[in-house]
């Protein structure tokens, strides 16, 4: 819904997200940030997008973030008193990063891919949790999507890739 006020500067500038984008990055005139949402969603998604293993139409997207995650804006609604012991959705119409996200998952699925994303503020200071919940495209058994995580992932310093059971 914004205008874009230098479209020109598109063609030199890359997403930067370095597990994704690391060798277009190296040389690039302007890489743009990638927000906290998007970045908890692609690398969720990626090694499943490349493998193929996804029904493109099925997925969903839980996000929940800490009070700082809903930006800066001084808003009664983030206020941690008002948040404490309480999870609320919030721009779950059109979130300021799908986008971004739709953007880099269609390049991963070489295919127009659209996502259903609900964003939600809990108490707490900082960090994300997104679960992700998509329709298989094969059955796969639990042992073999970790191995696609773990090959995927398998020179990413700061991706790390749980067992089977093991939680975060």
């Amino acid at each position: 819904g914004e205008v874009h006020t230098n479209p020109e500067l598109l063609k030199d500038s890359v997403y930067g997200l370095p597990e994704l984008h690391r060798d277009d990055m190296k040389n690039a005139k302007l890489v743009a940030n990638p927000g906290c949402y998007p970045t908890s969603i692609i690398l969720g998604l990626a090694p499943l997008m490349k493998s193929g293993l996804i029904d493109l139409g099925s997925i969903v997207i839980n996000s929940q973030s800490g009070i700082s995650g809903a930006g800066r804006k001084v808003d009664l609604k983030f206020h941690f008193p008002e948040a404490y012991n309480s999870v609320r959705g919030y721009n779950v119409t059109g979130h300021r990063h799908i986008p971004e996200t739709e953007q880099e998952l269609s390049l991963l699925s070489e295919s127009s891919t659209k996502i259903s994303f609900v964003p939600h503020i809990v108490p707490m200071s900082r960090g994300i949790l997104s679960t992700i919940l998509i329709n298989s495209s094969k059955t796969v058994k639990a042992e073999e999507l970790v191995n696609i995580y773990k090959e995927y992932y398998k020179n990413e310093f700061f991706v790390r890739v749980l067992e089977k059971g093991e939680l975060p």
